[in-house]
């Protein structure tokens, strides 16, 4: 993962949520910016933050024990998004992107996808990424990303978080689409669009190395139709990587532990269920 101490540091409180919670969640703690932002303004980058915050998890029962107290979303000038697993055992989670100046549909899309990776539990200092499984967490949190663009664009054309800046949600709406159509071509050149499981059978050894590889670029557009076919589904997120060896783990025994953690946490086993039968799973 990047290292690097940040560059300067500002604190910028989330709005406080509507309903009370007896401690914070990933919907309501606390956003803290670090690194350098450049002359983007602090208030405005926290703005983009919390709207697109807002359109990823707003009806998602969050059912994680191991949810994060602060976010620190800290802008680097180069290298690529991640989580910092720092291990100093506080309950912040860590993202860091990397964005141009007040580029804020890509920022919405980066901390989209590493926010997703908070949600899978994977910000503390043991979550380092590992195959043969990786690839599939990256994937749920890729369409997690996409999601939350979608619902990002809709909000920003109605309600923008700037005076006036309505049309902006069209540019947010055209840089989801152009992903899409990108994922869409590496969907059909890999044959996924008829039979998933003949998919994961064929190409399982280059599917299962980590990263976002281009199948899971591909399979983040079956999940993101899950998504939206049954929104439910996305808590079983929270439910993910609660056990030993976390993505280190055959698939099928990975699915196995997810189920089984989605009881623990009363959360819908819709998700891994669902992708079971889509990889033909046994």
């Amino acid at each position: 993962m990047l290292r690097s101490d940040p560059e300067r540091t500002y604190a910028a409180m989330s709005p406080k949520s509507t309903l009370a919670h007896p401690s914070p969640t990933l919907l309501t703690a606390p956003i803290e910016l670090a690194g350098d932002w450049g002359r983007m303004l602090e208030g405005a980058a926290v703005q983009v933050l919390e709207r697109m915050r807002h359109a990823c998890l707003d009806g998602v029962r969050l059912l994680s024990d191991r949810q994060p107290t602060r976010l620190r979303v800290d802008e680097h000038t180069s290298g690529t998004p991640a989580i910092w697993l720092h291990p100093d055992g506080s309950s912040m989670a860590w993202i860091i992107v990397d964005i141009g100046e007040r580029d804020w549909s890509k920022l919405a899309y980066q901390f989209g996808h590493e926010l997703g990776h908070v949600l899978c539990n994977s910000w503390q200092a043991d979550a380092k990424p590992a195959p043969p499984c990786q690839w599939l967490e990256e994937a749920m949190v890729e369409a997690h990303s996409l999601r939350g663009l979608g619902r990002l664009a809709r909000s920003w054309k109605e309600t923008p978080p700037f005076a006036g800046d309505n049309a902006f949600g069209d540019a947010i709406a055209r840089y989801r689409q152009d992903i899409i159509d990108r994922y869409t071509a590496l969907a059909g050149s890999q044959r996924l669009t008829g039979d998933a499981a003949a998919w994961f059978a064929d190409h399982r050894d280059e599917i299962e190395t980590p990263a976002l590889n281009p199948f899971a670029q591909a399979m983040s557009l079956t999940i993101l139709a899950e998504y939206e076919r049954a929104p439910d589904c996305i808590e079983a997120l929270g439910a993910l990587n609660r056990w030993p060896g976390r993505t280190r783990i055959p698939i099928a025994e990975y699915l196995l532990k997810w189920e089984a953690s989605c009881g623990e946490l009363q959360a819908s086993p819709r998700l891994p269920i669902r992708l079971r039968q889509l990889l033909g799973i046994t």
